[in-house]
């Protein structure tokens, strides 16, 4: 069969693993990335703080998806062709070494985003795929032999055996309408990963300060997350927020980033507990502040606001701590309500939820089930991951399955 023209909308993750896939299967075929940016990879050249955290690890497909508020069911078996084992060989047979750390995130071993770049653009020019920046797709249009006929953003037109939309999120949203004015259905984008913001002056008073665990919900939801916590300038962050950012995407967003939040400071500590340690303490800590004297591992600056929100004077011993100061510092402890009244995207990890709806695309192959010889790969689709490297790896993953598919396809 003659080769074929395929032409991939966007230089990010997904599209570069789709057209190296793509290639190195049927280095006959003529591939091509069309990026309406000046740059290549951006959003890998700043994710995870310029470390890049490729993927996660240790986890089986069934409990890796899970990790995923929407796409769960639908990567389930994609995971199985392309795992993240998959993904950490690719890039070690080319020499990008990766390293494990506690929580499961991988990162190259070199810390720098820079290494996964290099390794994608060289690959990708090894492979023969042609790179063009500043040169998006504007329109599709079927041709009447199965093909397409594109309108680029310098004016241009082109034409093409095949095309996979990877144009990332929200933040593009030429991919989405190019998808839609070819029949298919767009759930509406909402952000996914963000911090929040808390307008109450005692927690801003304490920039940097981070908890190791809390859990957090949200009143009136089912929201409920554990993790670190990170005190900022502007309210919280820390993996904890954003994971439930990402389980409340929509809830979150249809409440215009209003709403109460509950955090509970020790979340593996009962409450009686918490009041027999205070309890305690009149017997053998009788003339040591309240104040100055906080129960681990909660750092001694957040203990000293918590006290103060509790209306405990700044001078009272624990000899003289009423009953009354005890019941009100544990009910803080345990849950402390605070308002939120908006939100700061991540910009390391900025997610959308929403894109193409999934049922509209053959998993096996990305390729819509509405338009023949059109493929979908990365955060286009309705599916995105809490934090930790699941965003990273379902580009991979469908970017991966899209490439080779369009190459056996054009055999």
């Amino acid at each position: 069969m003659a080769s074929e023209r395929i032409v991939i909308a966007g230089g990010g993750a997904a599209g570069f693993f789709a057209a190296i896939a793509c290639s190195e299967a049927r280095p006959e075929n003529e591939v091509i990335i069309l990026e309406r940016g000046s740059q290549f990879l951006t959003k890998v050249r700043i994710s995870g703080g310029g470390r890049c955290n490729v993927t996660h690890a240790a986890l089986d497909p069934r409990t890796f998806s899970s990790r995923y508020p929407r796409g769960e069911r639908a990567l389930i078996g994609s995971l199985h062709r392309f795992s993240p084992e998959d993904t950490a060989a690719w890039f070690e047979r080319r020499g990008v070494r990766l390293k494990t750390e506690s929580d499961g995130r991988m990162f190259p071993v070199t810390d720098s985003s820079g290494t996964v770049i290099d390794c994608l653009i060289y690959e990708a020019n090894t492979a023969g795929v042609q790179l063009v920046a500043r040169k998006g797709v504007d329109n599709a249009a079927r041709n009447p032999d199965g093909g397409f006929t594109l309108k680029l953003s310098d004016g241009s037109a082109t034409n093409c055996d095949r095309l996979l939309l990877a144009t990332g999120g929200a933040r593009a949203a030429s991919g989405a309408q190019v998808a839609q004015s070819l029949g298919h259905t767009i759930e509406s984008p909402v952000p996914s990963l963000f911090s929040l913001h808390i307008p109450t002056p005692w927690l801003r008073s304490l920039p940097g300060v981070s908890v190791e665990e809390v859990e957090l919900t949200v009143a009136g939801t089912k929201l409920r997350e554990r993790g670190a916590l990170l005190i900022t300038h502007h309210g919280v962050s820390g993996p904890a927020v954003l994971r439930l950012s990402a389980w409340g995407a929509r809830v979150l967003a249809a409440r215009h980033y209003k709403f109460s939040l509950g955090i509970n400071w020790f979340p593996s500590t009962p409450a009686g507990a918490l009041g027999e340690e205070l309890r305690s303490r009149r017997l053998s800590q009788p003339k040591r502040r309240v104040a100055s004297s906080p129960i681990a591992p909660l750092p001694t600056r957040l203990w000293e606001q918590l006290v103060s929100a509790a209306a405990i004077p700044a001078d009272t011993l624990g000899t003289t701590l009423s009953r009354a100061h005890t019941a009100s510092l544990v009910r803080l402890l345990t849950r402390t309500e605070v308002p939120v009244d908006g939100k700061s995207l991540n910009k390391d990890e900025f997610v959308t939820c929403g894109g193409i709806r999934l049922q509209e695309v053959n998993f096996k192959t990305m390729e819509s089930r509405i338009v023949p010889r059109l493929y979908f790969a990365g955060e286009l689709l309705d599916i995105d991951g809490i934090t930790g490297g699941f965003n990273f790896q379902a580009a991979w993953t469908t970017g991966w399955i899209a490439g080779r598919a369009m190459a056996d396809a054009a055999i």
